[in-house]
């Protein structure tokens, strides 16, 4: 759980403001403007309501990612990076929610080995509370439901960039267009990366398409 004591390592002056309560704290965003709010974030005591709207659910994303007992740390650093960078944000490119999954997703990177020993843990074990070591147990849902372990086993397999635009599909729901600005890649490299890794994972898991794309399905 992120909470005071979680910053107190930071310079003031890099300290966000506002981000003493527990994860659950009421936001003053209700939750339909969380996912398309475009917030300026020049001021600093408007990052309180940021972190209170989104810090769950970017903590269930890299918790689903590198697992629980690695969570914390790299949730911290996301909101840190993004309160540095405050400046930085563009709300004309993309929303805040958007914004802080691709920080989130590039600090993931940094544990890429990582990522891939919790995957290959779920594929062996299952999210079984009894899985050798505790970082290896992770819950991990896709779409809505648990992942399996054949598909945590195929997603281990896959190219990190790939797995990073799979993931920000099925995990956090972004569209095409939210990936490229998050991820800073063309709008075409987007699909491409999803259809490669679609492909592969079909293979690994027997012909079976491992998730349906929304923005895809919409269009057929």
């Amino acid at each position: 759980m992120v909470t005071a004591m979680s910053w107190a390592a930071c310079p003031a002056e890099d300290t966000p403001p506002g981000v003493t309560e527990a994860p659950d704290a009421r936001s003053s965003l209700s939750e339909p403007e969380t996912r398309g709010v475009r917030l300026p974030l020049d001021d600093p005591e408007s990052f309180g309501a940021v972190f209170d709207a989104y810090f769950g659910e970017i903590h269930r994303y890299v918790a689903q990612r590198l697992g629980v007992d690695h969570a914390e740390d790299v949730v911290a650093e996301t909101f840190l990076t993004a309160f540095r960078k405050r400046s930085r944000y563009d709300p004309s490119r993309a929303t805040v929610r958007a914004w802080l999954y691709g920080i989130a997703t590039n600090l993931v990177g940094k544990h890429r080995r990582l990522e891939v020993r919790t995957l290959r843990a779920l594929g062996r074990y299952g999210p079984e509370a009894d899985a050798p070591g505790h970082e290896e147990r992770v819950a991990v849902r896709v779409s809505a439901e648990s992942l399996r372990p054949e598909l945590a086993a195929a997603l281990a397999g896959l190219d990190r960039r790939d797995r990073d635009v799979v993931l920000l599909v099925a995990l956090a729901g972004l569209s095409h267009e939210e990936i490229s600005t998050a991820l800073d890649i063309p709008y075409g490299t987007v699909g491409s990366r999803l259809s490669r890794a679609r492909k592969k994972l079909r293979a690994a898991l027997g012909g079976v398409n491992p998730m349906l794309d929304p923005e895809e399905a919409g269009r057929g």
